[in-house]
């Protein structure tokens, strides 16, 4: 059976097999290498209450959460697009 990916939608390498983790929105288990990773930070206040907070010169502390998806959830909310085989060659932009 032909691959459509030479990595396998994985970022692993030759690294052998991998532990796996759980969605966090569906909790499909899935390798590590194969989840999309998101990091946002989070304040644990209202945000208008925070902007009030910020105006009146307060610090509020802010967190960060780390959350793992499968593709089809990232995909679902936004997170990655689908692309057509022409722009999956291209190299990526550097940020």
């Amino acid at each position: 059976m032909p691959k459509k990916r030479k990595s396998r939608g994985r970022h692993k390498g030759g690294k052998g097999k991998e532990d796996l983790i759980q969605c966090d929105e569906c909790g499909a288990l899935l390798p590590r290498s194969k989840a999309v990773k998101i990091t946002r930070p989070v304040i644990p206040i209202d945000y208008q209450l925070a902007r009030e907070l910020k105006a009146r010169g307060a610090v509020i502390p802010q967190y960060y959460v780390t959350k793992y998806l499968c593709i089809r959830c990232a995909i679902h909310r936004g997170i990655i697009k689908i692309r057509s085989e022409e722009e999956r060659k291209k190299p990526a932009p550097l940020r």
